[in-house]
């Protein structure tokens, strides 16, 4: 089996596990934020950082540390690494490992941004460093693609509805598929 079938049978195995306490699937919520992106006219790169951006949660080790049942310690980290070693471009991988500092940085130059989150992404929050420092959002914004890490914390957060629009797997694995393949044509 290609490695990203394997990654695609994660969602087939393992999607329809909840979302740690939304009323939505790990898939749904996945499919939901990959369909906010490209309604919102972003690149492949970032349809499918909206997509992936969870993966972390399925990809881990059956043993890695936990946030007391709302999903796995640096699951950004661990799945963008996942991402990065089946040849997703960086756009992908920095797309989902930010979106957790996205969360942070919000929460640290928004005021109301914090009540606005639903209360399992105010549980992860905590084990995630809580709002940034100022020093953290001034190197987060120095990111070319801050903006654009923003725009997928929004879909994320968007990405929670019992019966919302999907992409479906046919289409992100298609999408993904090509990507890889142009990625590593332009770096070989």
């Amino acid at each position: 089996m290609h490695a990203l079938e394997a990654l695609f049978a994660l969602y087939e195995s393992d999607g329809e596990q909840d979302y740690i306490g939304e009323p939505v699937t790990q898939l749904a919520h996945m499919q939901q934020a990959a369909f906010l992106a490209k309604s919102a006219g972003a690149d492949d790169a970032l349809v499918l950082a909206a997509f992936f951006h969870d993966i972390g949660h399925l990809c881990a080790q059956a043993d890695a540390p936990q946030m007391d049942g709302l999903g796995v310690i640096e699951h950004e980290h661990i799945g963008a690494a996942h991402l990065k070693s089946l040849g997703f471009s960086d756009r992908v991988t920095e797309g989902v490992a930010s979106h957790v500092a996205a969360k942070r940085y919000l929460c640290c130059r928004k005021p109301g941004y914090y009540a606005k989150l639903s209360e399992a992404s105010k549980g992860t929050l905590e084990f995630q460093g809580g709002p940034m420092s100022e020093e953290e959002a001034l190197a987060f914004e120095a990111h070319p693609h801050h903006k654009d890490f923003l725009r997928l914390r929004a879909w994320d957060e968007a990405a929670k509805k019992r019966d919302g629009a999907i992409l479906t797997l046919d289409e992100i694995k298609a999408m993904a598929w090509q990507h890889i393949q142009m990625n590593e044509a332009e770096h070989p």
